[in-house]
């Protein structure tokens, strides 16, 4: 089983939807099922209708889990295996105060040393946790022995028991932490595959003690993706456009495209332009690279540019909004444009009416009553010829003011090349 879980706080990350297509990759590869799991505890940072926009996209990618889940609607299983792990000895109630706890971890760093949790509630008595009237937070106590876990791309990872520390699972208004809900879920949907950012590799000691404390014995495999750096080398944040889904969506880039390029991105792969569908053939999780991987929006508009001219009519009328008709110059002017509302504007200013340019003006209205009457002609050769015949122009005086009756443009592409697209509309384009 693999999961993608993210949290409804912002726009949809490409490095999150970078672990959305591996894990949805690999689970068609493995023949296993793969899940969605909306992480919606912080109640403090969800915001309102992210989550059906998460589903939306990850349509759009053609991504559709097994089943999807919410994890706020496992709670009461939170708090049973809370109240489980301090039954059992292996969690206990912190009543220590923020006040408290802060004013430890400027001692320790006025000691310059590093913070740890020093124990003191875990020393209580059952009497003295019974007599406590004030709020209390669970922590979970430090493990005893070396976490190690192997991750498919980093190797042999090893956590000394003082990595670790007592760490909080469950809050004082009783909803769980991040990796006490993650753990639970994960075990109690039977994962048997995690893969995710590295920002998370400390949390899987934590998560796996858990699951260790709570009896659970099946093994879950791991691969933590290197952080995707902007254009000037640094962690991409969302100071940067490019790092939402839904910004890149809405300038232009295919889904198609975006999947690919999340896929080359530090990996080596059999080809460069490919789907999906094709990655699930050769994918090998393992073959990420340990490194960062840097983005670039050019190789990125390269890979878009590629799939617009593998795309059918349908799929970019759907993407454009233009008719099927249209659609067909799409793939003629990625010549000019790799994103699809720039072509689809010059598409429809192809269509549009013309007005009368200041250069040319005479020519032009010559030129736009000599089409109007012109016969239908096959070639752009027989086009030219006829209306060089009719109108008496020649040269600059002529070529110039028919690209712009044609495309609104004085610069271009070849006329030749865009007649055979739109002769059977000149008419209706050069009205």
């Amino acid at each position: 089983m693999y999961r993608f879980a993210p949290s409804p706080t912002g726009d949809m990350h490409i490095g999150n939807l970078r672990a959305a297509i591996f894990n949805y990759i690999c689970a068609i590869k493995n023949g296993k099922d793969f899940i969605l799991r909306i992480e919606d505890t912080d109640t403090e940072r969800n915001i309102k209708g992210k989550e059906k926009e998460i589903i939306e996209i990850l349509a759009k990618f053609d991504i559709h889990p097994k089943h999807i889940y919410i994890q706020s609607e496992n709670l009461k299983f939170h708090r049973q295996l809370a109240s489980k792990l301090m039954i059992d000895k292996k969690a206990f109630a912190c009543f220590c105060t923020e006040a408290e706890l802060e004013a430890k971890k400027q001692k320790a760093k006025d000691e310059s040393r590093a913070y740890r949790y020093d124990g003191t509630c875990e020393r209580l008595s059952d009497e003295e946790v019974l007599n406590n009237e004030k709020p209390f937070v669970i922590r979970m106590k430090k493990p005893t022995k070396t976490m190690s876990f192997t991750d498919a791309i980093k190797g042999e990872l090893s956590f000394e028991p003082d990595a670790v520390d007592s760490f909080v699972i469950m809050r004082a208004d009783k909803t769980p932490t991040y990796n006490f809900a993650c753990a639970v879920d994960d075990m109690l949907s039977g994962v048997s595959y995690v893969i995710r950012g590295e920002d998370h590799v400390s949390n899987t000691p934590k998560q796996e003690l858990i699951r260790e404390a709570l009896g659970y014995t099946d093994k879950i495999g791991y691969a933590h993706l290197p952080i995707i750096l902007n254009e000037n080398g640094k962690k991409m944040s969302k100071r940067d456009d490019a790092s939402s889904v839904k910004w890149m969506l809405e300038h232009g880039f295919m889904p198609e495209a975006i999947a690919n390029y999340l896929i080359l991105l530090g990996n080596k792969t059999p080809c460069e332009i490919f789907t999906i569908k094709e990655a699930t053939k050769w994918f090998d999780i393992a073959k990420i690279s340990r490194s960062p991987a840097k983005f670039d929006i050019a190789k990125l508009e390269h890979v878009n540019r590629e799939h617009i001219k593998l795309a059918s009519n349908e799929r970019l009328s759907e993407l454009t909004g233009l008719s099927e008709n249209r659609a067909c110059l799409v793939k003629f002017y990625t010549q000019e444009s790799s994103l699809l509302p720039e072509i689809a504007d010059k598409i429809n200013k192809l269509y549009s009416p013309k007005s009368t340019p200041d250069e040319f003006a005479d020519e032009f209205e010559i030129l736009k009553n000599c089409v109007k009457n012109i016969k239908d002609c096959q070639t752009y050769d027989e086009f030219k010829k006829e209306l060089m015949s009719a109108s008496g122009l020649k040269g600059k005086n002529f070529f110039m003011p028919l690209r712009y009756l044609l495309t609104g443009e004085f610069h271009g592409p070849e006329l030749s090349e865009l007649y055979v697209l739109i002769k059977n509309d000149i008419k209706e384009i050069a009205r």
